[in-house]
């Protein structure tokens, strides 16, 4: 049955949404609407228009045979920065702060709209990199990994604290907590990361980098590469981090333990994703 062109970008839109960095054929779209495939260029040429106008995305399109269209979901500066803005003014709630100068996010990441954001922001740090899988850890960096996941289309592996026998072999690293100074393990099972595979680790939360550190250690014990480290927020620490070069999309910038207070400002993304030389 023919199909009105206003549903058939509404459709192709959803499609291409939930199918990002995936390459779609011309003659699926056309079988899909019987249409010409002329019409169905004509319809991609509007929906990139429209992902180009509002900075929220690319649609390319392959020429030949073979080819098709893969749209690849990011932000652009503007709306980056919008959707940061947006995280900091959530963060910034002085009943956040926890002793030990953390900041409670628990109710943030379980948020759909808070994990889109975050999820689409990690995919444009990431957007022309050659990315495998995600990584992170038990518990609180699972939902980030897996919205990232969805926008880069990827799958995502869970590192955990103690074995699980369901996770069948494992390697195991101990690492320093970089918050307090204690020997800690980790593991991930052995079917999960491929030697030479292109690895960005996610977590909530950055203050010592003792996790992150363990987790880069974890991808050398594979043979992996690790391709970038990003955070939802990293927090203030005395002395010298355990890892470098860690992006992180909110920072906290000063607690008040006596007035218990907290302030948030933006992280290094904008800079890291952005203004990098």
């Amino acid at each position: 049955m023919k199909v009105r062109r206003s549903n058939r970008l509404v459709d192709m839109t959803r499609y291409l949404m939930e199918h990002p960095r995936s390459l779609v054929s011309l003659k699926f779209f056309g079988e899909r609407y019987d249409s010409a495939k002329s019409s169905i260029s004509e319809d991609l040429s509007i929906i990139r228009h429209t992902f180009h106008s509002w900075g929220m995305g690319r649609l390319e399109t392959i020429p030949g045979a073979s080819g098709g269209a893969v749209l690849t979901p990011f932000y652009s500066k503007e709306n980056a920065e919008k959707a940061i803005a947006d995280l900091v003014d959530a963060v910034s709630d002085d009943t956040r702060l926890l002793p030990g100068d953390y900041v409670y996010l628990s109710d943030l990441i379980g948020r759909p709209d808070i994990l889109r954001r975050v999820g689409r922001l990690i995919a444009t740090q990431y957007v022309d990199q050659d990315v495998d899988v995600i990584m992170t850890v038990e518990t609180k960096g699972i939902p980030i990994a897996q919205s990232a996941a969805m926008y880069l289309n990827k799958p995502f592996v869970i590192v955990r604290n103690s074995s699980h026998i369901t996770e069948g072999p494992t390697v195991s690293v101990n690492y320093v907590s970089g918050s307090v100074k204690r020997i800690k393990k980790m593991e991930l099972s052995r079917r999960t990361l491929s030697a030479g595979a292109n690895v960005v680790v996610v977590d909530d939360f950055m203050k010592g980098g003792g996790t992150l550190n363990g987790m880069k250690s974890l991808i050398k014990e594979f043979d992996a590469n690790l391709v970038g480290m990003t955070v939802l927020a990293e927090g203030e620490v005395t002395g010298k981090r355990l890892v470098d070069n860690c992006t992180s999309l909110l920072k906290v910038n000063a607690v008040d333990d006596e007035k218990k207070t907290i302030q948030a400002g933006p992280g290094s993304f904008i800079k890291d994703v952005f203004e990098k030389e």
